[in-house]
């Protein structure tokens, strides 16, 4: 799933897909590389189940998929959730006063 969103083509096909059905050529049109490109960034969508792709006559709608887009969005949230309290915990050690040995700070006593 992250691995499909790791390009910021494939985020911007999933966002405008969120908003509204839309036909693989429409899509193709507003990106300034081929269809093919194009058809290759909806079926990587695709196969993360991401988009649901049907047909119509001739043309391919594609639509974002809200359940698995709601589960990459928990993941995400469980992932965070995790580092601030990583961070947290470092943001405590980091500001407890150090603790010294104190044999080592006083000079050695000489006979």
């Amino acid at each position: 799933m992250f691995h499909a969103l790791a390009t910021s083509t494939r985020r911007d096909i999933l966002r405008r897909t969120i908003e509204r059905e839309q036909s693989v050529s429409t899509l193709a049109s507003e990106y300034e590389m081929s269809f093919a490109a194009v058809q290759k960034h909806v079926a990587v969508l695709e196969a993360a189940n991401l988009i649901v792709k049907r047909a119509e006559g001739r043309e391919r709608l594609v639509r974002a998929n809200p359940e698995m887009i709601a589960r990459a969005r928990a993941l995400l949230a469980r992932y965070e959730e995790l580092w601030r309290s990583r961070i947290a915990r470092l943001d405590d050690l980091l500001a407890e006063p150090a603790v010294t040995d104190d044999k080592n700070d006083r000079p050695e006593e000489r006979d």
